[in-house]
């Protein structure tokens, strides 16, 4: 009879293996029974909590009340009403839900502050996963029931009177849009590697979007890696698939106001790290500009700022986009969703507030990696041409600019 080493070795290991394995069964069954049905302090939330005793005071205080949740009473109402079905859940005979109301305060007091759930839990003594839940499913409610009303798909008549408000407010005819890039800070995926990393050496993914002159957002696209440079990122965006395919409804070509010339395209203005195009225009490079090239940078960044301080007015009001979110890269989405969402409400409903625009620059957006750019096609330089010329002459030139440009 042979003898086998082997053999007497896994019959001595087995047993001790089978033990451990036992154990560690155990401990995790033990570690799982639950102490309480109902936390003793969360138990407390009917009498104790924030929303028991606070709410009803902040509304008899209407500047307390909007500085808790960003917006005035008869915003929130409105907000309340249009969502309030979908936040109603039934009550069973084990426990009453959540009301409507507590739902949304919980969820703009996260998005308004970015405070962990585990201090929300403190404040509202509601659990930390029920916190988790309910802002997951009311951002979820937030984007299906309000985005048809705040931002809906612009049709031609939308992108006309958008253009008026950029010829109004920055002289830049036939502009639809100002268009840039933001990081939203994350934590950092699970098993991502690095395709959430971004060259500003943090997680992020990235929210793309196009504005008006009332800093409002017309278009947004949410979730691509932070990773990823901007005009790659426009390439890969649904904006971008439907700029290119003509399916955005642009107006007809028209021609720039006082000009005989050939009528110009509408454009977007846009930032050097995106690609020229027919309907994107971006800066021309800053070495050995001329006096006229030098004057459409100027106007093109007047009329970019709107976007760039959209996002600040953004990150400023719904702070949790200050702070690194700790979440899953699709519930992330969900908030960054549901923050655009409010902003444009806000903005509908209770207008632009005078600290809106305090302390923001011009460059309030954090600048996305202006790589990956590509060649810009001859109609995107043609169309650029054409508005740097009629910048320079006497239909197009504003009193103000040759001033301004002399002093920088």
């Amino acid at each position: 009879m042979s003898y086998n080493r082997t053999d007497d070795l896994l019959l001595d290991w087995a047993p001790v293996t089978l033990l451990q394995t036992c154990s560690a069964m155990l401990a995790e069954e033990t570690r799982r029974t639950r102490r309480f049905w109902v936390h003793p302090i969360v138990a407390q939330r009917p009498r104790r909590g924030h929303f028991r005793n606070l709410y009803a005071d902040l509304r008899q205080h209407p500047d307390k009340f909007h500085n808790y949740v960003r917006m005035t009473v008869t915003s929130f109402d409105r907000l309340l009403a249009d969502l309030r079905s979908g936040l109603r859940f039934q009550d069973t005979n084990m426990r009453r839900s959540v009301t409507p109301e507590e739902r949304l305060i919980v969820t703009l007091r996260f998005l308004a502050t970015g405070n962990s759930f585990a201090s929300l839990h403190y404040e509202f003594l509601l659990g930390v996963s029920t916190i988790s839940m309910i802002v997951r499913t009311t951002c979820e409610v937030i984007w299906e029931r309000l985005r048809a009303a705040v931002l809906p798909e612009p049709t031609a008549e939308d992108w006309i009177r958008i253009s008026d408000g950029f010829q109004e407010s920055a002289q830049f005819p036939n502009c639809i849009g100002a268009l840039d890039g933001k990081h939203i800070r994350v934590k950092k995926p699970a098993h991502s590697g690095s395709q959430f990393f971004n060259y500003k050496q943090y997680f992020s993914v990235v929210l793309l979007a196009l504005a008006d002159s009332d800093y409002k957002f017309i278009i947004v696209d949410i979730g691509a890696y932070g990773s990823s440079a901007d005009a790659a990122v426009f390439r890969a965006s649904r904006m971008g698939d439907r700029l290119r395919s003509n399916q955005l409804a642009l107006p007809e070509p028209r021609c720039l106001p006082g000009s005989t010339g050939p009528p110009a395209p509408f454009v977007i203005v846009a930032d050097e790290g995106f690609g020229l195009s027919r309907h994107v225009l971006r800066p021309f490079p800053r070495r050995g500009l001329d006096e006229r090239r030098r004057i459409f940078n100027y106007r093109l960044t007047r009329a970019r700022r709107y976007v760039e301080c959209a996002f600040g007015i953004l990150s400023s009001k719904w702070r949790v986009l200050h702070s690194s979110i700790q979440m899953d890269p699709d519930n992330i989405k969900k908030v960054v969703q549901a923050c655009v969402i409010l902003h444009n409400f806000v903005r509908i409903h209770d207008g632009a507030s005078d600290g809106d625009l305090e302390g923001q620059h011009p460059t309030a957006s954090i600048p996305l990696d202006n790589t990956l750019q590509g060649r810009p096609g001859a109609a995107g330089l043609f169309v650029r041409e054409q508005f740097a010329s009629y910048f320079v002459s006497s239909e197009g030139a504003v009193p103000w600019q040759m001033d301004a440009i002399s002093r920088r």
